[in-house]
């Protein structure tokens, strides 16, 4: 089965669709999917419920896909330095699921993983906690989170050998293993493409399993999001 597709259109052709839920790797634009992002964008899909920590600045990252309207619902865990996203969201034009940071991670994992709810302290007594069912564990009031399963996701990795299986590089590993394994459908963009063999498995991030079709962008912008230079 050959899982490398010449581009990122061609990586995303008869899988991305109206309405879907899609999940995007990266925090802030730290592993962002840069090319796939972009194919998404020019996809012309609409009405998509977007998984992501952030969504990424304005107009670069997740940000494009806010500017051209194709995201009804963001499930996010940080608004930042997108102004786009925060109007829509104030003027009632985006749903929006806040979700702290670190559920947010488990949540993915879990789907990934197969499990369809868990409990934890984090948000109980809160607005997080608003609907939601709560239990007591040893005198401690936890809240049930469900998990995220999407139907398609698109990860960055820094390398991939033909079969799929993963290397991340330093912090842009964030939250694309998470990404990876709760998709349906696992699109990755990398920078570099090996055969099968040369990974050391020891050195695998995510297993081939979890991926399903790949694209080589070997020269990403990889734009910073707060550039900080210091003074004399």
């Amino acid at each position: 089965m050959n899982k490398v597709y010449p581009d990122a259109a061609s990586a995303l052709a008869g899988i991305v669709q109206d309405g879907q839920t899609i999940a995007v790797g990266g925090f802030g634009l730290c592993g962002i999917p840069e090319a796939l992002i972009g194919a998404l964008r020019d996809s012309g899909v609409t009405g998509l419920t977007a998984i992501s920590n952030n969504a990424g600045v304005d107009g670069f990252g997740l940000g494009q896909l806010l500017t051209t309207r194709q995201i009804k619902k963001m499930i996010a865990s940080y608004v930042g330095e997108n102004k786009e996203f925060a109007r829509q969201y104030l003027a009632g034009e985006l749903e929006l699921e806040f979700t702290p940071q670190g559920t947010l991670a488990e949540k993915l994992r879990a789907g990934g993983a197969g499990i369809p709810a868990f409990f934890t302290k984090t948000g109980v007594g809160t607005i997080v906690a608003d609907g939601k069912e709560l239990r007591e564990f040893d005198g401690e009031q936890y809240v049930m989170e469900r998990s995220l399963v999407a139907d398609v996701s698109l990860v960055k990795a820094y390398m991939a050998d033909r079969a799929g299986n993963l290397v991340y590089r330093k912090t842009a590993r964030n939250f694309n293993p998470n990404v990876a394994m709760a998709g349906k459908i696992t699109i990755v963009e990398v920078e570099k493409l090996v055969e099968v063999g040369e990974i050391d498995p020891d050195q695998v991030h995510t297993p081939s399993i979890f991926v399903h079709r790949i694209v080589v962008n070997a020269n990403p912008e990889k734009r910073i999001e707060q550039r900080t230079v210091r003074t004399d």
